[in-house]
């Protein structure tokens, strides 16, 4: 079983294997994970179509560079960074938009560059309690085709992809409701108004855990090559 830090791990293991410096990082939010990567010691620059999100990220991690754009427009020149990720953030582009954002981020890497994608799968306890908040399914299983189609396309290569689960601690139905918030406070007045429903779901699913009570989310991660001539 692993958990939040896992993820982080597993995207610099990989960054360290191809021996990147320079990182985009699509769909930064409030600059959680550029702020982990700059202390690992990579450039860090961030994207985000939320200006308020790149403010409040810019201001959380002085080290690193972001910019309010999004991802299927990204605004920097072929072979500009030595990886770009996506953390969750693929389903969170509009579908139409998806595959372009995608070659997006395939365009701006260098030689042997790497886009690492990684995307929670719709199963797993964690969903199925987040689920009558914010049903994700069709959005989630949309960013996996968008991956398949560029593949089957040859637009990119790439090894298999990698399921694992991330167990996240979760002591009692407000903390997962403080969770969820978090990411979006408008999930806050949505999953108050269910809360008799949420707490039945929460007892069902969670499980305990070495750290104490826990919901488990599979997620999936690609690790996509732009497709040489």
């Amino acid at each position: 079983m692993s958990n939040p830090a896992d993820t982080r791990a597993r995207i610099v293991a990989i960054l360290q294997e191809i021996g990147a410096r320079d990182v985009l990082d699509i769909g930064c939010g409030h600059g959680a994970l550029a702020k982990s990567l700059s202390r690992d010691g990579f450039r860090v620059t961030g994207i985000d179509p939320s200006a308020e999100a790149t403010a409040t990220a810019t201001a959380r991690v002085p080290d690193a560079t972001f910019v309010t754009a999004g991802a299927e427009a990204i605004p920097f020149a072929p072979a500009s960074f030595d990886a770009a990720i996506f953390l969750n953030s693929l389903h969170h582009v509009p579908t139409p938009a998806m595959p372009a954002a995608l070659q997006e981020a395939l365009r701006v890497l260098r030689p042997a560059g790497e886009v690492i994608v990684v995307e929670p799968l719709a199963k797993g306890s964690f969903f199925e309690v987040m689920r009558p908040v914010e049903d994700e399914t069709t959005i989630r299983e949309a960013a996996q085709h968008a991956i398949d189609d560029l593949l089957a396309q040859g637009l990119a290569t790439g090894p298999a992809p990698v399921v694992y689960e991330r167990a996240t601690p979760m002591p009692d139905l407000e903390a997962f409701i403080d969770y969820l918030a978090a990411v979006d406070p408008a999930r806050r007045a949505v999953a108050d108004a269910l809360r008799p429903r949420l707490a039945r779901l929460f007892a069902k699913n969670v499980v305990n855990g070495p750290d104490g009570q826990q919901l488990v989310q599979p997620l999936k991660i690609w690790r996509l090559l732009a497709k040489t001539e």
